[in-house]
């Protein structure tokens, strides 16, 4: 693993490795900027280049195109109270809270040029989690009627998904081990199920880190490729100040 420093995707180099992006705490703006700009990149070349940005978020409420107003499980005065901003996308699945502890996942790969379509691209998506959950001994399953992946005692991955071009972003959410209470501020699957974290399934503490390496690993076997190229951060990365507030 190395720190990078050079432009991403050197013109003219063909490459059909996963370039992974190790980012830590990045808010939400900042990282969706970087997205929008991988999409750009990716979409101009023709090889099987990809990338995947892993990081955290400080707290921020997103609504997806499942998602509405009635899934804030709050009133709008507590939300400003926390200094939680609220953001609609354009991604699909529905209403998430964002917070560390829970790793954002965003793969941003050309899915016509890896032959993978819609349907098959999420269950590659969940399949990767569920494999991550097999070396941390839980048990996981998935529901094919509604995207994420479930646990014993409740969900714990999200998936929503953009596609531009054929050019996939945005991703998955995976609660690694975040303060609940503020996860639970909104309501983040159709049934109204209860949601969890990795951390309270296995009634310990779970490194953060382990599970960032592990996901990285199985999503590029389950994304087809056979070389991944592993950094942390990234020249482009904008970072905004933001404060990140916790919750006891």
């Amino acid at each position: 693993m190395s720190s990078i420093s050079t432009t991403w995707f050197m013109t003219g180099q063909i490459s059909t490795a996963l370039e992974v992006y190790f980012l830590g705490v990045v808010d939400f703006d900042s990282a969706l900027f970087l997205q929008q700009r991988l999409v750009y990149e990716i979409s101009g070349r023709e090889d099987r280049m990809g990338g995947l940005l892993i990081c955290e978020h400080p707290p921020i409420v997103t609504i997806g195109r499942e998602g509405s107003r009635d899934h804030l499980l709050c009133e709008p005065g507590e939300l400003i109270a926390r200094q939680i901003d609220v953001r609609w996308l354009n991604r699909g699945g529905g209403t998430l809270v964002h917070v560390p502890g829970q790793l954002a996942v965003y793969p941003i790969v050309p899915l016509d040029r890896l032959q993978i379509g819609l349907t098959e691209y999420r269950k590659r998506l969940e399949q990767s989690v569920m494999d991550m959950c097999g070396e941390q001994k839980i048990v996981t399953y998935r529901r094919y009627d509604e995207p994420g992946v479930w646990c014993r005692c409740g969900q714990f991955a999200f998936v929503g998904v953009a596609v531009n071009s054929w050019v996939a972003f945005h991703g998955m959410f995976v609660n690694v081990c975040p303060h609940m209470d503020i996860i639970r501020l909104v309501q983040s699957n159709r049934r109204a199920v209860s949601v969890t974290s990795l951390a309270a399934q296995r009634h310990c503490a779970i490194h953060i880190n382990a599970v960032r390496e592990s996901l990285a690993r199985h999503l590029t076997t389950q994304l087809g490729y056979h070389q991944a190229h592993y950094y942390t951060g990234h020249p482009l990365l904008r970072r905004t100040k933001k404060n990140i507030h916790a919750y006891a």
